[in-house]
This record gives structure tokens, sequence and C-alpha cells, in this order.
């Protein structure tokens, strides 16, 4: 009884904290669903008793060239990060290269590295360059904070591929490459979808190397379209909370249909057999 007493206790308290940390998702709906007429009532309606869709009309009318951008960049970087991170993640784990350890350790100094001072120096490059306001400069910026990450996903989970495995391939004729390619990608599908998933959140939520390297580009993410149209409509809050909500939709989605890999992803490693 002690022991079913106790697990109830826990689970109001989870439910509780749970609701907490879900009222703003939840206001931010119930504002984009509210008249204009009624923003500034008070108190405010906890419910939309009279829900309106102006502010999604005007999503669909203002936001999309910015969210088919901001799916561009995402899926960029989730290719090139994939692209960069796995085969590193292969030979750390698998081809002990000479400076490993040390290049391990600098991965993970570099995911301290405040996104501000990489997007100053990134700022001076690009202007030298000529990359300023470009989609697929945000692309490689983006990627810079998703690799080390990836690395270090991929060398947990691949470390424990059991070796038996990869020496049967060899003893077939399969090259280093071709054991990689044939071998260790099939069975590396957590870790690949988990740094996927990562690395797409990463680019589809970022804004400060977006401001930075992309104010005055062509092709901006949602997550300037946001910022410009709070500056141009400061007053239609139900506009911008809808915004703020069709944005937020392929992150939820892709984390609802990938929580069982990310669980298996991320947890790879963590247990010696």
């Amino acid at each position: 009884m002690k022991s079913r007493t106790g697990k109830r206790r826990y689970t109001v308290i989870g439910v509780l904290l749970t609701a907490v940390m879900l009222f703003p998702v939840y206001w931010m709906l119930n504002v984009s669903l509210t008249p204009q007429q009624d923003m500034r009532k008070s108190p405010p309606d906890l419910l939309p008793l009279h829900p309106t869709f102006e502010g999604y009309r005007a999503v669909l009318n203002d936001q999309l060239p910015y969210l088919g951008t901001s799916l561009l960049i995402g899926l960029g970087t989730v290719a090139l990060t994939l692209v960069l991170a796995a085969p590193a993640g292969f030979a750390l784990a698998k081809l002990r290269p000479l400076g490993g350890g040390t290049l391990g350790l600098a991965l993970l100094v570099a995911q301290m590295i405040p996104g501000i001072v990489m997007a100053m120096g990134f700022y001076g490059i690009f202007l030298d360059y000529g990359l300023l306001n470009s989609w697929w400069g945000l692309i490689v910026a983006d990627s810079t904070i998703a690799v080390p990450f990836g690395v270090m996903i991929f060398t947990a989970f691949m470390s424990g591929i059991p070796g038996e495995l990869i020496s049967a391939a060899r003893i077939d004729g399969a090259g280093t490459w071709r054991t990689f390619v044939s071998v260790v990608l099939p069975v590396s599908r957590n870790a690949i979808v988990t740094v996927s998933l990562f690395s797409f959140l990463w680019a589809w939520s970022d804004f400060v190397f977006a401001n930075t390297l992309d104010g005055g580009g062509d092709l901006r993410p949602i997550t300037l379209g946001i910022y410009k149209y709070i500056g141009n409509n400061n007053q239609e809050w139900n506009a911008i909370m809808a915004t703020a909500v069709v944005a937020s939709i392929p992150a939820a989605v892709l984390l609802v249909l990938a929580q069982r890999y990310v669980a298996a992803g991320v947890t790879a490693g963590a247990v010696k057999d």
C-alpha cells in the first residue's frame, strides 16, 4: 500500500510539473485563436470562447517563404552533418587514429563555445569570402554546432558494435569504406535518427546565426520571419502566436515520431557488457 501510494504521489507531481511546463504552449495556442478585440480583456479567457483563424490566414499569406527556407536549411544541415559526423565517429570508435583522444576532447570543448562568439567569427569569414546573406552559408554555420555533437553520438554508438562484425566484413574482402557503408551504417539507425533530429532542430530554431549572417538575404528562416513580424505587427498578437504555433509543428511531429530511436541513440555506449 505504501509503495502504491508513493507511485500515485509521484504521478500527481509529474502531471502537475508537466502541466506547468506545457502551459506556455497552451497559452500560445489560445492567443493564436483569440479575436483581436478580446486580446486586452481582463481577466483573459482561459479558453478561446470565440475562436478566429485570422492569425493563421496571415501566416499562410506572409510566412510560408520563411518556413520553406527553414526547411531547406534544416535538411541541408542534416545532410552535411551526417556526411561529416558519421565517418568521423566510425574512425574514432573503430580505427583508433593517433590523437583520437585529443580530438574527442576538442569536440567536447567546441560544444561549450557560446553561439554568439562563433557568429562573430563567422561574420568576419563570410564577409571576406562573400558568403553573407546566403542560405547555404547558414547551413555551414549551423553544421558547426551539430557536427561535434554528432561525432560524439556516433562514436559512443559505434563503439558498441561488436568487433567480430567488423572482422567478418574484412575477411569477406570488404575494405574500410565498404565496411563502414555496408555494415556499420545499417546497424547505426538509432544514432543516425538521433543526430538527424537534433541537427534539424538546431537549424530550425537558430536565431543568432540567422540574424547575424543572413539578416538581409532574400531567403530567410522562420525565426527571422517571426522577429520581423513582431516588429511590423506588434499589436496583432494572434497572428504572431499563430506563426509560433505553425513553426513549432514540424519540431513537435519529429520529436514524437523519433522519440524511440532518440532514446536508444543517446544512451548508446552508456553501459558496457
